[in-house]
């Protein structure tokens, strides 16, 4: 079944151009020029993948409400902000707010299509049920791997794709100490430290939500992270 992106880009001839080199990918894709626009059209069906730019038309920030919008409607949603906007205060931002990556574009086409395909490759193995059978529980914490289910003392915890495979990869063996590198990998992503960090104080943050006193990430300074079971 052929993957649907959708590229939400205001400059026309951008988006074109990133629409022509996944369509000779293999992906079906959809451009639409405004919040408003691709809004309505991810009501009617959502795609399989959404890229977005920051700044839309007027709207100076309308990528970031519009992906704060379609993270609510879909939690496991894989979704990248592709923008010129490069600061880190809009890098933390796009995180914030659930993306799984943010890159820039300055990005080399082969790169982008390479973070791209690693996000679906996740998404298409788990529909297709090939790990359907595996499950992890370790103290309060129950992940579904065929769901890309994350329950924390039986409450669900809304974890993007990046977030769900980074918390699997801690959990998997707890006491280890994981480094970045190795979370990236795990989350089959190319990201740096600092985007590293702000995925685990944001996975942190959902945890916190469900439980105040929720401490089973901590850090190893100068190494990484950990999984600490009660």
């Amino acid at each position: 079944m052929t993957a649907t992106i959708a590229i939400v880009e205001d400059e026309v001839a951008i988006a074109e151009n990133y629409r022509d080199a996944l369509r000779r990918s293999g992906y079906a894709v959809n451009l639409y020029t405004s919040r408003p626009e691709a809004l309505e059209a991810f009501h009617r069906r959502l795609p399989d993948l959404a890229i977005i730019d920051v700044g839309l038309g007027a709207e100076i920030e309308g990528g970031f409400e519009l992906c704060r919008e379609l993270r609510a409607m879909a939690p496991g949603l894989p979704i990248l902000f592709l923008t010129a906007r490069d600061s880190e205060l809009d890098i933390i931002s796009g995180l914030r707010l659930g993306a799984d990556d943010y890159l820039t574009k300055d990005i080399s086409l082969p790169h982008m299509q390479a973070r791209i395909n690693a996000l679906l490759r996740r998404v298409t193995t788990l529909r297709d049920g090939s790990e359907a059978s595996e499950t992890l529980s370790q103290g309060g914490l129950a992940l579904d791997i065929s769901r890309l289910l994350c329950l924390w003392k039986g409450a669900p915890v809304d974890l993007t794709v990046t977030e769900f495979w980074i918390v699997h990869a801690l959990a998997r063996r707890p006491g280890h100490v994981k480094s970045r590198s190795q979370l990236m990998e795990a989350a089959r992503v190319v990201l740096d430290d600092n985007t590293i960090t702000s995925h685990i104080k944001r996975i942190r943050r959902k945890f916190q939500a469900l439980d105040s006193e929720f401490d089973a990430i901590s850090t190893a300074y100068g190494m990484g992270y950990r999984w600490q079971s009660p």
